[in-house]
């Protein structure tokens, strides 16, 4: 063959090349649409039937103000077709902590979202939004154990519960554990719904915080715990029992799950395939995030199931865990297999371009 020849061959099969890789893509991209993700959010309203929860001004119950913006909430998420929408309870019924996780660990839910209502010997006000953690001070405790006195009002709560004293101290910290592979994403949803409190409610925000509830311990995923409001400060407690508070918080808390589900979107890539040959601008490094918490954990193989070259980043007053480390997609892909296969049931992709974190979407498409 001679040059002229090759020359001409070589072009051709790089044309030949370039439209085979080209359909590839567009094939993937029309089956990533044809396969939309749906996410299903189990919304857990507090205490109910022979427990009444907190009772405020004029004898408001704090069980009947979170189940109607529950069922709201739910009723506005569901006009959304890609989110499955699973309740605790629907009616006035009682429900053991316990089995309000199960429900949500059956359904595989992507989040749990409790709701409930604050109340205080003070005029206190405003909305907070929990997350399962160390009580911080006495007053997070003190939230954390009204809501989990409710177990002593179940049948056979000491067994269920192996000994868990709502009024101690010592029994909270053992319920952060599970939880915590889940921290980061809890912390991001909580931020959303409480700055959304904040700017669309303008709502007194009295913050995220992290407290030792049972209901979230007992849940396999993403959770969080609103307190919306003071049913015993006479202005708080008027709005939450009308229609109108009940409407606004519920489309407000909708509005924060949605935005929470559009951004984990952006890092979600499962139905993506990779090609080998595409490859990914080398300042991008693909990374698999284990866990994120408070407590700064030696990055032995042993505390991490095995796994090993785990790096821990400082972010905050939180500690990250990734493993793994690559420009390869593919790699990147099999470490996060590897690490829901030893229990990191939670672990997933992120990406980073000059050691500044960007969305794994946007890190795909950067030539």
């Amino acid at each position: 063959m001679d040059l002229q020849m090759y020359h001409k061959f070589n072009t051709k099969t790089k044309a030949i090349y370039v439209f085979v890789l080209s359909f590839c893509f567009i094939l993937i991209s029309l089956t990533t649409s044809a396969q939309e993700k749906t996410y299903t959010v189990v919304l857990d309203a507090g205490h109910g039937g022979h427990d009444p929860g907190k009772v405020g001004y004029k004898k408001f119950k704090e069980k009947d103000i979170a189940l109607k913006i529950t069922l709201e909430v739910g009723k506005q998420l569901e006009k959304n077709k890609e989110i499955k929408v699973i309740y605790t309870r629907k009616t006035d019924v009682f429900v053991d902590l316990y089995k309000r996780g199960k429900i949500a660990n059956k359904a595989d839910a992507d989040l749990f979202v409790s709701i409930h209502c604050n109340a205080h010997n003070t005029n206190a006000y405003g909305s907070e939004t929990y997350v399962l953690g160390l009580h911080a001070n006495k007053r997070n405790f003190d939230v954390a154990k009204a809501e989990n006195s409710v177990i002593l009002l179940e049948d056979n709560y000491q067994e269920n519960y192996k000994g868990f004293d709502p009024n101690s101290p010592e029994s909270v910290i053992g319920l952060t554990l599970m939880q915590e592979e889940y921290l980061d994403q809890s912390l991001q949803l909580a931020s959303i719904i409480q700055s959304k409190f904040s700017t669309t409610l303008k709502r007194k925000n009295r913050g995220v915080k992290q407290a030792g509830f049972v209901v979230l311990h007992h849940t396999y995923m993403p959770s969080v715990l609103i307190e919306t409001g003071f049913i015993t400060n006479v202005t708080e407690a008027n709005y939450l029992n009308s229609k109108n508070g009940q409407s606004k918080f519920a489309k407000t808390i909708a509005e924060g799950i949605g935005k929470y589900l559009m951004q984990l979107e952006l890092n979600t890539v499962e139905d993506i395939v990779i090609i080998d040959e595409v490859k990914v601008d080398e300042n991008i490094i693909f990374k698999v995030q284990l866990a994120s918490g408070p407590k700064k954990i030696e990055t032995k193989s042993y505390n991490f199931k095995g796994l090993k070259g785990i790096e821990r980043v400082k972010v905050g007053a939180y500690y990250k865990y990734y493993f793994g480390g690559t420009s390869n997609f593919s790699t990147v892909k099999e470490c996060q297999k590897r690490a829901v296969k030893k229990g990191y049931s939670s672990a997933f992709i992120v990406a980073f371009k000059n050691g500044e974190k960007i969305s794994v979407k946007k890190a795909l498409k950067t030539p």
